[in-house]
């Protein structure tokens, strides 16, 4: 008996296997089902993690990937309570990514139902993550938090973190996510809780919403290109002359995996410091798409006149800022959302 316990233990040791099963770490994705979430759940499954993801729906462009998926309503707090139940066991992280969202031809003209829907799934979340003792919890939230004032000239926009207060965001779009930013300190204030905020600047990559009016304009831009014929005129809201900074999904998801293990619990921005005007972002996806495209501008809604990620906090506080280039991942966008669009022809 002794001798069959000792080639037990040496079996073990030989192939590296626990004598106890070590804590698998496990996360709860709020809002699973989006572009974001749905990325973000593909990597924390690469990282090891035990993933439930829940959403109003479910991906439109791939399979989850998590191990868990709860289709489900977090306005609703029941909904909430079953996504947070793990039979006595706990959530080691939260990513509340759920949001009532899209590009400026939605936040321009749907002020009521982005507060009251985004506002209750903040509250219902993090009041259950308190009662559920997560141990650590982070938001999504939005370079749209900072004062208009700050951005009216394109080439020089303002956006350090400090500069969000006295608060005058340009849509109740920036002003929800900034009453949640307060809610999330004051439950870390209060309760005690382990919170994460990042201020997303205009996240993009393939596999996000790229038509029926949710869309941002990497994803617009790229739908129009991709849809134009060599010498035709697109159209593009506003000026053109109105400037933001891009990122890549990748970078986006490395800043948060980042900030997770970092004890920053001040709101940071996550964003790209290479600012660009509309209408260059739109002569590069052309470029891209080695297409000659002539640019219209229209009226339409634009936002501030200029946006761009002041990155002086996150190289200090986590020893890293985003350094990839725009064309790099445009290009790895455009081509995705090229397929798209072939798609959607060959099946109308």
């Amino acid at each position: 008996m002794k001798k069959n316990f000792r080639i037990f233990l040496t079996i073990l040791l030989i192939l590296n296997i626990p004598l106890t099963q070590a804590h698998v770490k496990k996360a709860l994705v709020c809002g699973a089902g989006g572009f974001i979430g749905g990325h973000l759940v593909k990597k924390l499954k690469q990282e090891g993690f035990w993933v439930r993801g829940i959403d109003i729906k479910y991906h439109e462009f791939c399979p989850s990937h998590a191990d868990e998926f709860i289709l489900g309503d977090l306005r609703n707090p029941e909904i909430v309570k079953l996504a947070f139940d793990l039979a006595g066991d706990y959530f080691d992280e939260v990513y509340q990514l759920a949001a009532d969202m899209g590009g400026m031809g939605f936040i321009a003209f749907n002020d009521a139902l982005i507060m009251h829907n985004s506002g209750l799934i903040n509250l219902n979340v993090l009041e259950q993550a308190r009662l559920s003792e997560t141990k650590k919890i982070f938001f999504s939230s939005s370079a749209c938090v900072y004062p208009e004032r700050n951005q009216l000239d394109p080439e020089n926009p303002m956006c350090a973190e400090e500069s969000a207060y006295p608060a005058d965001p340009d849509t109740e779009y920036g002003w929800e996510k900034l009453f949640s930013e307060r809610l999330y300190l004051a439950y870390a204030r209060d309760y005690g809780m382990d919170v994460r905020i990042a201020r997303f600047h205009n996240i993009f990559g393939p596999e996000g919403t790229w038509d029926g009016g949710r869309e941002k304009a990497p994803a617009a831009l790229s739908r129009k290109v991709a849809k134009a014929k060599d010498g035709d005129v697109i159209e593009v809201w506003g000026k053109g002359d109105q400037t933001r900074s891009f990122l890549y999904i990748d970078e986006c998801l490395e800043g948060v995996r980042k900030l997770m293990d970092s004890n920053c619990q001040e709101p940071i921005n996550i964003g790209s410091e290479e600012m660009i005007s509309i209408n260059d972002l739109t002569r590069m996806i052309a470029r891209i798409s080695e297409k000659n495209i002539t640019i219209q501008n229209v009226p339409g809604p634009e936002g501030v006149r200029g946006r761009n990620s002041d990155n002086r906090m996150i190289a200090k506080k986590l020893g890293w800022a985003p350094n990839k280039k725009l064309e790099d991942g445009m290009r790895k966008t455009y081509n995705w959302i090229k397929k798209q669009v072939k798609k959607q022809a060959t099946s109308n």
